[in-house]
Parts: C-alpha cells; sequence; structure tokens
C-alpha cells in the first residue's frame, strides 16, 4: 500500500487528471481518516466546496480538501510522538501496564478513526486539525462531563458501533465516539442510561 505522501504527491500532480487526483485524495484516507473513511471524506468534500459523488472536481478544491487533511496529519503524528516517547519512559520507570488512554490510543494508531463517527453523513464541522487539538487537549487534561469537541452534554452509550470497540459514548451534537478517558466517571454513567433509555 503506497504511503500517504506519495498519495498526496500524486493528488498535487498537475499531469493527472481531476479524475485520478480525486482517487489519489480518497486513498489518502486509507492512510488517516480521523472521522473514519467515510465520514472524513464527507467532511472534506463539504469543507472544500464540491460533491462527494463528483469525479471531476476542479483541483483546486482537491488541494483545499489535502491541505485541510495534511494539517490534521501532521497534529496528529505530533501527538503519537509525544505518546511514545512517554511510554518509553514510563516503561523504563517499570510502568508496563497500559492505563485507559493506552487502550483509547491502541485503537486509533495512525489516526484511524480518533474521533469516529459511526453516522457518516453526521461529522463535526470545524477544520480537522482544531478538532484532534481539542481531543488531544481533553486527553491531557482532567475528564469533564462534556463533547470535547463541541461542548455538547448529551452522550449517550451506543452498543452498535461499526469500529472497535464496538461501543462507547456517542455525541449527539457533532457525532463523534468520545474517547472514554475524557469523560467523568458520572457523564459515563449519564451516557450509559441514555443509551438504555434510546433502545426502549
Amino acid at each position: 500500500m503506497a504511503k500517504f505522501r506519495s498519495l498526496a504527491r500524486q493528488v498535487r500532480d498537475p499531469r493527472r487528471t481531476p479524475t485520478q487526483r480525486r482517487t489519489y485524495l480518497r486513498r489518502c484516507l486509507e492512510r488517516f481518516a480521523p472521522y473514519g473513511h467515510r465520514a472524513t471524506w464527507d467532511h472534506l468534500c463539504a469543507r472544500a466546496g464540491f460533491c462527494p459523488q463528483d469525479r471531476e472536481p476542479d483541483p483546486a478544491l482537491l488541494l483545499a480538501a489535502l491541505d485541510e487533511l495534511e494539517e490534521a496529519r501532521a497534529v496528529w503524528l505530533a501527538y503519537e510522538a509525544d505518546f511514545a516517547a512517554r511510554r518509553k519512559e514510563e516503561k523504563f520507570y517499570g510502568i508496563r501496564q497500559p492505563g485507559i488512554l493506552d487502550d483509547w490510543h491502541r485503537h486509533t494508531w495512525g489516526g484511524n478513526g480518533v474521533a469516529w463517527c459511526d453516522d457518516p453523513s453526521i461529522h463535526p464541522s470545524d477544520r480537522l486539525a482544531d478538532v484532534l487539538r481539542r481531543i488531544i487537549a481533553a486527553i491531557r487534561t482532567a475528564p469533564g462531563a462534556t463533547c470535547p469537541v463541541c461542548a455538547d452534554s448529551h452522550i449517550r452509550w451506543r452498543h452498535d458501533l461499526a469500529h472497535e470497540p464496538g461501543s462507547g459514548p456517542v455525541c449527539a451534537g457533532c457525532g463523534i465516539v468520545v474517547p472514554v478517558p475524557v469523560l467523568t466517571e458520572r457523564a459515563l454513567a449519564e451516557a450509559h442510561n441514555s443509551g438504555q433509555f434510546a433502545l426502549r
């Protein structure tokens, strides 16, 4: 499988047709898709201003979408480098048992599904990089009672997610699966209760 940078070069290549450049942009999402492949594609198309089904979009719009994706990827790679350095230091001091943060990170390695959106048409509208910065900031601070992306307090537990793990707290406001480590025990309990209520 081609690497992200190689695929991004193909998106920028003016010798490629718009259809080919669109295909390479879609393939970039095989390497990095914070909301999941379909939701990230829907987001990029909406932000750049072309229809997801358009087979020959304006190359300038494709480049705008790629720029946003690359900015978000840079944010995530910096976080992963910090995470790896922290784990290395912890292991040096004998802390080998991974915590809840490590368990969450294991499911998002590479940046795929960092802010998973189970419904591809419901996702945050802000720039991807800003969304990732908010999630990373929430990971690094004390747990809260609201979604770290949109600050919505309406979070419910879902058991039918099309992503690993198959269940988790979903924000009603922006549609992301909220990372468990960023929520307080009370917020998680309320999410469980609202999820059970919604299933009745």
